[in-house]
């Protein structure tokens, strides 16, 4: 029996974990509901991996309170996606209402078994944050595979097998893969699959049971029939058919085939008569055989209502921002049901992990033999994957929504990235995994180590060495918990005995569990590690060097395979582009090995006992800096290659929307046009790197002559490029507002140049309203954001620069930091946020105006070349002002919102805060990447990220081998400052980020590293005249 407050066989409990205090359905922070008096009812529930639980309730408790137990005893915290269904007195499968006591829902409990199984599934499974989710939503997949629900042809079904089996047994071995095969029933029709199951499986080297669940929700979510449930029915001719319900609406099946669909934004109101199911749907008036009301006949009006009320709940936990607030309850008369969905919507149970901290506890996988083998985690080390690689086979797969990844990439922390096959050679790259609490072991000794201790409980085997064995299926669960804890109730929360955090099973960007590094560690890398400054200066360069390499194959590997090989592409484009990237990219991929090999010597690292000096890294720099000067007229050609793609995608619009779908894959994570100026902004790296190295130096140094002889080959080069570099940043930054701003025919004209965009309100009959400002050298334009899915910018007027006058106005109208724009046609009164934002605005503007007065109109050289657009802007019926619409919610950015909800004007918007160009060429200059440790406000751990800075936000990756970030965290309008003492920190180089309530702690290797961060960060959330201050920025001509 499982009592409700002492459950001594829960997942977690059984392994020392303590009992979760993040229940699904309840608020952060509280226990289960207590236990209404009342005789004590048995009921029995299945869960996903086939064990059956047992759980003591009172005959009075709602089925919430069970539901709750569940969660808890599961250490579940994403548990609003599951729900409990059972078969009533009727033959028919129902949920378990929530609301209701359970005794009026299941008449004879002794008889009725529950299953706790997956009901709402949603279109991504990135979307389920913790892997103990995606685990049971695995298990639910492999469910609806055998029992013939989840249809699919034989390659899929094959394909999901694979991951399946992979999951059960680990690394192929035929004779153990065909054997398990014999033994385990996964789809209908396996035996004539065997071969190319078995060949799938071959496939699957080194991936991690968290990892196949990864993949086999991956493969499982492009499915038709994934998550389908079907109910039977007739349309009106008596044809007979199905009904379903998923997150975009109800759907019409004919057999296994979807027919049809209505979507939620069409459909007005869902109903039922008696045997009746009716969907009535919104008036579209561009169906001239449009039908108000669609009429289904089902096989009952209990029929009907099952299926109704899924059709509520769907719709409320998908489309809805909160819960539904209960109908009063009527006096008299009561007319319809008064069902209502409870328990918290998808946003809202995505913004609730995201906001609280949990510890994580590690779960056991039943069916899986490699769990057995290493110790009590789902994953062979302590520190567990999150998000693992795409593949597909051996090939990567692509996704639409978040996570991409190359094929067979290294991993340096099996953490954050799930996957054996991380080097080439089974070891970790220490260079840039630094502080990882427990090395992983290489494949080929996965089933070769021992314990060192055979009486040591499993987890603190597992403490010692990641993939010892843990015991065996025949020991008690109490044995074990005793074994796991020590000592009962006397560790923290997910606290190993020897006082190491176990595997944490989560998501690297929402807690600190992960990544926790003690003190002694600390004191250990510094001793071990060298000291100098020129170390850290020389692994800016490895950091950034990999950063860049990434960068480059936006273009040369993802680009390529997405939009180069489509016919769209013009033959020319394609050798503009192509030949000129790979040269380049095959340069600098064989500098990085040479800069990492000298990084691995200066620390000691090298297997090769080769005598010299190699704390050094000047000599490298020179040898390949004479290398880059070959490469310029490749890199002079990568300024054609983006004029000429922009002619081609406004002469194609298959290619524009080519390019358009690539631009929304994650590994995309700044606009395109940004990435074929990369290899020009890496030559400002180079030189503030030299810069730094010859600053650091003493003349008589022996780097000191070659870091100055290479400095003068890299300023050599710039100032050779420094021309086209200007006039590219500024027709990039042109071609990249252009996508954000509706209303206006061509943006990027001969001669514009972009000097400053921001918000500022704009005085009207009105008020003081919201718009979003845009100022080049001939004229002033403001838009307010419109209501299309894009959120773009709608452009409202355009003020001439030529002619216009500038006069402070505060006094006149008495408004704070107002100031008036007379132009020949029309004036205009705006007010800025702040004194600084209005200064910074008068100053840009009078500027623009001396500048259109001195040239009597836009100035005639072309920057690129710009063509007429051949296609009308996007406009709509839908886009006009709503000042609602402009004052709507400004959730936070550090979300991942829709793309281009975060890009700088949108940034901008929601900050009411302004850039300049100045900022913009600041910003490029100070890029940097590397590992910090993040801790957020209320939590105790630090959690180690790869953290990438440019264009003004902080990109998080899990390690730097990743092809594209998780979140984000836009800059503009926070600030950085260093923790006071009142805040407890108590660690070095830590620094502080803060934007209203939001704060995030940062933690550095190193004062040098540091120094930088704060540097560069500074960058993004300062003035543009303090950047320059910090840079020595000479100003942008414009």
């Amino acid at each position: 029996m499982v009592e409700p407050e002492e459950r001594p066989s829960g997942a977690g409990q059984r392994l020392g974990a303590p009992e979760s205090l993040g229940i699904s359905t309840l608020e952060p922070g509280h226990r289960p509901p207590s236990m209404p008096p009342g005789r004590q009812v048995s009921i029995r529930v299945q869960m996903l991996d086939d064990t059956q639980e047992v759980f003591e309730v009172s005959q009075r408790a709602p089925g919430k309170l069970l539901f709750d137990l569940i969660c808890s005893h599961l250490n579940l915290i994403e548990g609003d996606y599951f729900g409990l269904e059972y078969q009533d007195h009727r033959k028919m499968t129902v949920w378990l209402d929530l609301l209701k006591p359970i005794m009026k829902q299941i008449r004879r409990p002794k008889n009725t078994i529950l299953r706790f199984v997956v009901k709402f599934f949603p279109p991504d499974h990135t979307q389920l944050l913790e892997e103990l989710t995606r685990y049971l939503f695995a298990l639910q997949i492999k469910h609806d595979l055998a029992c013939g629900r989840l249809t699919c042809n034989d390659s899929s079904a094959a394909l999901l097998v694979s991951h399946i089996v992979q999951s059960e047994i680990g690394d192929f071995d035929e004779v153990q893969c065909r054997q398990h095969l014999l033994n385990n029933k996964y789809i209908p029709d396996q035996d004539a699959l065997m071969d190319k199951i078995t060949e799938y499986h071959r496939k699957h080297v080194g991936q991690t049971p968290a990892e196949s669940d990864y993949q086999l929700l991956e493969i499982g979510r492009r499915l038709e029939m994934y998550g389908i449930r079907l109910h039977p029915a007739k349309d009106r001719e008596g044809t007979k058919l199905s009904l379903a319900v998923a997150h975009t609406g109800v759907l019409v099946f004919q057999g296994h085939t979807k027919i049809n669909a209505f979507n939620w934004s069409k459909v007005r109101k869902l109903s039922f008569k008696r045997k009746r199911f009716l969907i009535k749907l919104r008036p579209d008036l561009n169906q001239s055989n449009y039908q108000d009301t669609l009429e289904f006949m089902m096989a009952s009006r209990d029929c009907c209502k099952v299926f109704w009320k899924i059709c509520v709940e769907y719709h409320a936990f998908f489309r809805l921002f909160e819960e539904p607030k209960p109908k009063p309850k009527p006096v008299l008369f009561t007319r319809g049901s008064s069902f209502r969905f409870s328990g918290r919507t998808q946003r809202q149970v995505i913004d609730y992990v995201k906001d609280s901290e949990f510890k994580k506890i590690p779960f056991e996988r039943k069916h899986s033999k490699i769990q057995s083998n290493s110790g009590f985690s789902p994953m062979s080390s302590h520190l567990s994957s999150e998000m693992p690689k795409e593949k597909f086979g051996g090939a990567s797969l692509e996704q639409t929504d978040t996570l991409l990844q190359r094929t067979q990439v290294t991993v340096e922390n099996p953490a954050l990235q799930g996957s054996l096959a991380s080097q080439p050679n089974g070891h970790r790259d220490r260079t840039s995994d630094e502080g990882a609490a427990l090395s992983r072991p290489s494949p080929s000794r996965q089933h070769q180590q021992k314990p060192e201790h055979p009486n040591a409980g499993p987890a603190l085997r597992a403490a010692k060495d990641p993939v010892t064995s843990s015991p065996q299926l025949g020991e008690s669960p109490s044995v074990s918990r005793v074994m796991v804890n020590g000592q009962k109730h006397s560790l923290g929360p997910g606290q190993s005995p020897d006082a190491r955090q176990p595997s944490p099973l989560t998501s690297p960007l929402l807690t600190e569990a992960g990544f926790v590094r003690m003190d002694d560690e600390d004191e250990v890398r510094r001793k071990r590690f060298p000291i100098d400054k020129a170390y850290f200066i020389a692994k800016e360069l490895l950091t950034t060097e990999r950063t860049y390499l990434k960068d480059l194959e936006v273009i040369t590997v993802s680009f390529q395979k997405s939009v180069g090989r489509d016919e769209a592409l013009p033959d020319t484009l394609k050798n503009i582009i192509f030949a000129n990237f790979e040269p380049v990219y095959k340069f600098h991929d064989s500098f990085l090995k040479e800069v990492e090999q000298r990084l691995a010597q200066w620390e000691g690292r090298s297997n090769a006992h080769i005598k010299g000096d190699y704390q050094r890294v000047g000599d490298v720099m020179l040898k390949n800096i004479q290398g880059v000067k070959l490469l310029t007229p490749h890199l002079q050609r990568h300024s054609e290659a983006l004029v000429e793609l922009e002619r081609a995608c406004r002469a194609s619009r298959r290619l524009e929307g080519l390019c358009r779908d690539f631009e929304q894959q994650k590994v995309c994570y700044l606009p395109l046009n940004i990435f074929f100026l990369r290899p020009l902004h890496r030559l400002l790296h180079y030189k503030q790197i030299l810069e730094r190295l010859c600053k650091h130096y003493p003349p008589t140094h022996d780097d000191f002559r070659d870091s100055r002889a290479a400095l003068a080959d890299i300023t050599e080069m710039l100032d050779q490029l420094q021309g086209t570099l200007i006039k590219m940043e500024n027709f990039q930054k042109l071609l990249e507002l252009k996508k954000d701003i509706v209303g206006i025919d061509n943006l990027a004209i001969p001669g514009r140049e972009f000097i400053r965009l921001g918000c500022l309100s704009k005085l009207s009959g009105k008020g003081l309203q919201q718009r979003m400002f845009f100022l080049f050298n001939d004229v002033l334009m403001y838009t307010s954001r419109g209501m299309t899915s894009s959120n773009q910018f709608k452009v409202h007027g355009q003020l001439p620069l030529y002619g216009m006058t500038i006069k402070e106005s505060e006094d006149e109208w008495g408004v704070p930091h107002s100031f008036t724009l007379s132009g020949q046609r029309q004036s205009v009164v705006v007010a800025a946020s702040s004194a600084s934002e209005m200064e910074k605005w008068i100053e840009d503007i009078r500027m623009a105006i001396e500048l259109a007065d001195k040239c009597n109109g836009p100035s005639p050289e072309a920057l690129g070349s710009s063509l007429p657009d051949s296609k009308s802007p996007e406009e709509s019926g839908a886009d006009q002002e709503s000042e609602d619409d402009l004052s709507a919610s400004r959730t936070s950015l550090e979300r991942q919102m829709p793309h281009r909800a975060n890009s700088t004007v949108h940034v901008c918007w929601h900050r009411n805060t302004s850039v300049s160009m100045v900022d913009f060429s600041v910003a490029v200059e100070n890029q940097l990447s590397g590992n910090l440790l993040r801790k957020f406000k209320n939590s105790n751990g630090w959690q180690k990220l790869w953290v990438v800075f440019t264009n003004f936000s902080l990109f998080f990756y899990k390690t730097h081998q990743d092809d594209y970030p998780l979140a984000s965290l836009p800059l503009l309008g926070y600030s950085i400052t260093i923790p006071s003492e009142s805040e407890n920190i108590h660690k070095e180089y830590v620094f502080k980020l803060h934007f209203k309530s939001h704060v995030y702690y940062f933690r550095s290797e190193s004062e040098y590293t540091f120094e930088r961060w704060m540097e560069v960060i500074r960058s993004a959330t300062c003035s543009a005249s303090h950047a320059r201050a910090l840079n020595q920025k000479k100003p942008h001509i414009y």
